[in-house]
């Protein structure tokens, strides 16, 4: 049975800031034409944020169509959203698992011909045309219809009978970098491919493609990262408001003299007689090794010293050099910000070489969850 640590009891304190999370989807929405829909990814229970909290959040904000990853999460979500919603799957169908997929009323995104096959069969034992997106490879290789399965489409006029395509969608392997060619390429293939199938809505665009122009932005665009305060345009500016905030709690801070070694492995060496917090959360919590020795912490109110982390993030807590803040009393409890507004979570990806989707989405369940909102939600 999980239990939900009481703030109290907690090693660590993860605020979501769900006015946020409605405000940069009012941003995503805007920097389209009024004619593109604005969707919303709320795959790995929206990014790990919560699902049950944030999807009505966006709801309220006007979305009104949502992408999951997984059966399960469609599932799930269709518990939560509002009976309106639409509520596309990634990965298509698993095996044999088409017709719960079409109970729970779900649509499937089609990235092969024997998906297709799968759901035309369905669509035969109902009677009836199933709704669907059809995924194209445009160049990731990842997911989706190749060129020859386009063409093996398009010859056969019966290959999509008893199926009616409400999207063409493909996905950008480099949208981060606005000068890559590959940017130019994929949508190019996009173009080619989907001139082949029978004319729909069309979605290439997700966070940061949307913000490559109106050229990749079609009939609707499909953020995610972005929505939960993510920056879509590495190396400038995030236009998103920060979503999360990350606090750790001190379990004992200590004072040692230079030679002292500090941590598993003895990776870390004082070079100076130094204090040493140690904080109360580890890999164990989605802090990642990688940030020892790379990774920083702030004290709140004192942010324009940013404190390291030394040697090895262990499973359940961390070491943070204090030496800077002096003689500053650091009492057990003391609440040190890991994610906050001076220290953005791209930050911590970066200290960690990762991304911020993966720092978001392990963050553990072992901290207290805030949520606020000036509704009161």
């Amino acid at each position: 049975m999980t239990m939900v640590p009481t703030q109290e009891a907690a090693g660590g304190w993860l605020s979501i800031d769900l006015d946020a999370i409605a405000a940069n989807y009012r941003t995503l929405r805007e920097a389209v034409a009024p004619g593109v829909r604005t969707a919303a990814a709320v795959k790995a229970d929206c990014y790990g944020l919560g699902a049950a909290r944030v999807v009505p959040v966006l709801e309220a904000a006007g979305c009104r169509n949502f992408f999951v990853a997984t059966l399960e999460e469609g599932i799930a979500l269709r518990a939560i959203a509002g009976g309106e919603a639409a509520i596309f799957v990634l990965g298509g169908p698993p095996p044999g698992c088409d017709a719960a997929l079409h109970a729970a009323r779900l649509v499937p995104v089609l990235n092969s011909l024997e998906q297709i096959a799968a759901w035309r069969a369905l669509a035969r034992t109902y009677d009836t045309a199933l709704h669907a997106v059809l995924q194209l490879d445009s160049g990731m290789s990842r997911l989706g219809l190749g060129a020859r399965d386009v063409a093996i489409l398009a010859e056969d006029g019966d290959s999509l009978s008893g199926i009616r395509p409400v999207l063409v969608m493909s996905h950008l392997a480099c949208a981060d970098e606005p000068a890559h060619p590959a940017n130019r390429a994929q949508r190019d293939t996009f173009e080619r491919l989907r001139a082949q199938l029978p004319p729909t809505l069309a979605s290439l665009a997700a966070s940061s493609g949307t913000f490559l122009g109106p050229d990749w932005h079609y009939d609707l665009i499909r953020p995610g990262a972005a929505l939960y305060g993510l920056n879509p345009t590495p190396g400038q500016p995030n236009p998103m408001r920060p979503v999360v905030r990350l606090q750790l709690r001190s379990l004992q801070t200590r004072e040692i003299e230079a030679g002292t070694a500090v941590g598993y492995g003895a990776r870390f060496i004082a070079n100076r007689p130094s204090r040493i917090a140690t904080l109360a959360a580890g890999y164990a919590d989605g802090l990642f090794r990688a940030a020892g020795g790379r990774g920083y912490a702030v004290l709140p109110g004192q942010e324009d010293i940013r404190l390291p982390i030394v040697g090895r993030v262990s499973m359940d807590c961390l070491a943070l050099d204090i030496t800077a803040l002096g003689e500053t009393p650091v009492p057990p409890g003391t609440a040190f910000d890991l994610i906050g507004p001076s220290l953005p979570i791209d930050d911590l990806a970066a200290a960690c070489d990762t991304i911020g989707y993966e720092v978001l989405t392990a963050l553990g369940h072992r901290y207290h969850r805030h949520y606020r909102s000036g509704d009161g939600l």
